[in-house]
């Protein structure tokens, strides 16, 4: 990473700045082009290993990607503010991000429930009821973080007379 001093090493950190994000980009092999798909996402740590937690339809580009290649990149971001620098008349932007690699698979019928409550669990829906039925007509993905970093670009740094702007989504 070029900018070591924005690098975000430590795992705990990291799956805080997960927690923070609401979208997951997956990034397939698709004949020498990435293949890029923002999900919604669950994150499940269980002994130190980070999985996340994908949900789809039972037929589509996706899924015919990752039966041919099963490894992915992924990166989520979160944060996002413009700082002004009013003097200099220029402006940067505060984040946090995670980028990494992993494996992907299609998880078990019998295992389906589970992975979605993992991801409803990413937006506070720890209750959410799981409509059974409609099991049958949905995928579940599990991907298994090979290796992961995050990043920050704190909003201010001291010394520096940079005035935060609040992005709207």
């Amino acid at each position: 990473m070029r900018r070591a001093d924005r690098e975000i090493g430590d795992f705990d950190e990291i799956v805080d700045i997960i927690r923070k994000c609401d979208v997951c980009r997956i990034a397939l092999n698709d004949e020498g082009f990435p293949y890029v798909v923002p999900l919604n996402f669950g994150l499940d740590v269980v002994d130190g290993q980070a999985c996340l937690y994908f949900h789809c339809a039972t037929r589509g580009t996706k899924l015919d990607l990752i039966a041919r290649d099963n490894r992915v990149t992924f990166e989520m971001d979160c944060g996002h503010q413009l700082i002004m620098y009013d003097e200099r008349m220029s402006c940067t932007m505060g984040y946090e991000s995670v980028i990494g690699h992993g494996t992907i698979e299609v998880v078990r019928d019998e295992e389906k429930v589970d992975g979605l409550r993992i991801l409803m669990r990413q937006y506070h829906e720890d209750d959410f009821p799981i409509n059974e039925r409609l099991l049958p007509a949905t995928t579940v993905l599990k991907l298994t973080v090979l290796d992961m970093t995050g990043k920050r670009r704190d909003n201010v740094h001291p010394g520096e007379h940079g005035r935060g702007v609040t992005l709207q989504s």
